[in-house]
């Protein structure tokens, strides 16, 4: 279970960081450290600050995209401390660790901690389903990220422990394949289909798309769609696309 439990960080620019991370997340059995195109990996300040959590760093996995280091997942939540204007789903650290040690049953999932200043860009929220923020002081809700890497490890780890062996054995042999979320790749490769088919149909005005995607994102990622379910939207996508290049052959 834990080792299908991705801990991605994103844009980190401090080596020690990144070590202080692996640190925090051997101590709560977690080892997929996936980053993605840290400022400087592999460094000695980063295996110092691991403090014997070297084999987690070995094994991180380094990536040049988000959308790399999320291939193959079914469940990504973003971390972040900001409030956005735009409202997205979001969860408290409890009850997400919940629905990640759930659904890391059978299949691999990810946290994802953005950049020490500026966290997740608007762009790479919209690659998770879900947002969770860490509850702080109003006053003084600066969290260093490997701090933030240790809080939401640890909930995932007791989490993991409420669940012992024969519950999930009876749960794996209960759930189907179809009933898990679409993998990461697979929703984001439906949103590009979308994208182009509402531009086709001149529903969306790619120079002035305003909010649009955005929004329709959000509305899939709380609907949760199962990859059947994906398949059957692409196919309802690919209808709309021959019908409409039906009509623009007959002009």
């Amino acid at each position: 279970m834990y080792s299908n439990i991705r801990i991605v960080l994103v844009g980190t620019s401090h080596p020690g960081n990144i070590g202080a991370s692996a640190r925090a997340m051997k101590n709560m059995c977690l080892d997929q450290l996936y980053l993605v195109s840290p400022g400087d990996f592999p460094c000695a300040e980063a295996t110092a600050r691991a403090s014997g959590a070297d084999d987690v760093l070995a094994k991180a996995t380094v990536c040049g995209s988000l959308g790399e280091a999320l291939k193959g997942c079914r469940l990504v939540v973003g971390a972040s401390a900001r409030l956005r204007s735009l409202d997205w789903p979001q969860l408290e650290p409890r009850e997400c660790a919940a629905r990640l040690v759930e659904t890391a049953q059978q299949a691999s999932v990810a946290v994802v901690f953005g950049r020490e200043q500026s966290g997740l860009s608007n762009q790479e929220l919209e690659q998770c389903q879900y947002l969770v923020h860490i509850p702080t002081n109003s006053e003084y809700s600066s969290l260093n990220l490997a701090a933030a890497v240790q809080v939401l490890a640890y909930e995932i780890h007791q989490a993991g422990r409420l669940i012992t062996d024969s519950q999930a054995h009876k749960k794996g042999a209960q759930e189907a394949e179809g009933d898990l979320p679409a993998s990461a790749d697979d929703v984001a490769l439906f949103h590009q289909h979308l994208e182009q088919t509402l531009q086709d149909i001149d529903f969306l005005n790619p120079k002035q798309p305003k909010l649009l995607m955005r929004r329709l994102k959000r509305l899939f990622y709380r609907a949760s769609p199962d990859q059947t379910e994906i398949n059957i939207l692409r196919g309802f996508l690919s209808a709309i696309d021959r019908v409409a290049s039906a009509c623009r052959d007959r002009k």
